[in-house]
């Protein structure tokens, strides 16, 4: 989010953040009164604002973000330290320079959180050992007719394996909710399979040995979950 009360500087500030890929720019506002207006309803990780603003100042403002991060950008070096009093991660003078905002903005990466990384791929023992599956190759999952304890993998290269003696809240709890869902007791399948479904029955893109499409059986334990899957309300 962006504060400055000149135009010029506030279109050259945008330009200049623009420029950086880790930022994206939520909004600019010219008004220290409009932007204090709007700031509850906007999700911003940081404000770059100037000092020197009629009215009230940009070290008034940070005081009311309720703790964000602020990076300040003045002509007037005599604010510094009442800027780092009020914990600004930076403070760059004007003009700004792109190079020097990069740093500011690299300062900021620092301190906010790292977003959790989504895994890709289920580890875990099979009849080959093993195996790291990617979850985009799952086409669906059943118990194995051999021991109950064990699932039965269909792969999207028309290959299968064993998962040696898992459960089915086990799989729910490692496979990313919103591309795999239960449909019954022993199965569990990806939706990117689903071609048509009734009450009681889906019709996979999947296809048998005679060409026919795969159907599955769509129990009443567990159709309201796979309701909510494919958003139908």
């Amino acid at each position: 989010m962006l504060l400055d009360d000149e135009l010029p500087g506030l279109t050259y500030l945008k330009m200049l953040c623009e420029q950086i890929p880790e930022l994206e720019v939520v909004k600019a506002f010219n008004s220290p009164a409009t932007l204090l207006q709007e700031f509850p309803q906007l999700e911003f990780d940081l404000c770059i604002l100037d000092i020197e603003m009629p009215g009230m100042s940009g070290l008034e403002v940070a005081n009311l973000l309720g703790g964000k991060p602020v990076i300040f950008t003045t002509a007037y070096k005599e604010y510094a330290a009442e800027a780092f009093d009020l914990n600004a991660v930076d403070y760059v003078r004007k003009p700004v320079q792109k190079e020097r905002l990069q740093q500011a903005v690299q300062k900021i990466l620092q301190r906010l959180p790292k977003p959790a990384k989504t895994p890709t791929r289920l580890q875990w023992n099979t009849d080959k050992g093993k195996a790291m599956i990617h979850f985009a190759q799952i086409r669906f999952i059943r118990t194995a007719e051999q021991d109950s304890r064990d699932k039965y993998v269909a792969m999207a290269d028309g290959s299968s394996l064993i998962l040696k003696n898992i459960s089915f809240e086990k799989l729910r709890s490692l496979l990313p909710r919103g591309e795999f869902c239960q449909i019954n007791k022993k199965e569990l399948i990806a939706l990117a399979i689903v071609s048509f479904f009734s009450h009681q029955e889906i019709t996979s893109t999947l296809t048998d040995t005679s060409g026919k499409n795969l159907r599955f059986i769509l129990s009443e334990s567990f159709r309201n979950d796979f309701l909510q899957h494919v958003n139908i309300q």
